[in-house]
């Protein structure tokens, strides 16, 4: 798993590089959260996942435990169509988890000030990149998942799962029902 970890970071400073020249005159700063509280979906893969999983350990026992209620809220809002900020996002605007966000975070910024009348203003090659960095991780956790982040984590939090993807084994009918009703992609169906 170290090996598939320093691969994703490639991945994260590859897309960084690549996608500098357009992201120099974003509008975005510490505090900006239009798009981690209103902008949708925030997508990871399970590599991903474990990574924030991972991170989330170091943080102290009242934090782990109010995440793993907020996560459990969210999904359940989500299940309704009501779209949710993201867990990570704190109070002050900054998140938990920056060092070690996914992709779907990173490649998101904008050229104005967001509101909701005026939606963020991202660059098509830079998404065209993002894309590409996304098939990319996809194949790099070959015997992995994509969907919400929040349901990513629930399932890494799920002992037999956990052990399943942690062993490299590939046994998908075990989320089988969970991944059709919260549209969990297997990534060796996308390669």
């Amino acid at each position: 798993m170290e090996k598939k970890t320093r691969q994703l970071k490639r991945i994260y400073s590859s897309f960084e590089k690549e996608t500098k020249g357009y992201r120099d005159k974003q509008a975005c700063e510490k505090g900006c959260a239009y798009c981690c509280s209103e902008a949708g979906s925030i997508d990871i893969t399970t590599i991903e996942g474990l990574q924030i999983r991972n991170t989330m350990k170091n943080f102290p026992k009242p934090r782990q435990k109010a995440l793993t209620k907020i996560f459990q809220k969210e999904i359940k809002k989500r299940e309704k169509g009501i779209n949710v900020p993201c867990p990570f996002l704190m109070r002050s605007k900054a998140c938990m988890i920056y060092e070690v966000r996914p992709l779907s975070c990173r490649r998101i910024y904008s050229y104005h000030t967001c509101t909701k009348e005026k939606p963020p203003e991202i660059s098509r090659q830079v998404m065209k990149i993002a894309d590409q960095s996304i098939k990319k991780l996809q194949q790099l956790d070959d015997t992995g998942y994509s969907g919400h982040l929040s349901y990513i984590l629930y399932m890494l939090s799920t002992p037999a799962f956990y052990q399943t993807y942690i062993n490299g084994d590939f046994k998908p009918e075990e989320i089988m029902v969970f991944g059709k009703s919260h549209k969990i992609i297997i990534n060796k169906m996308m390669i």
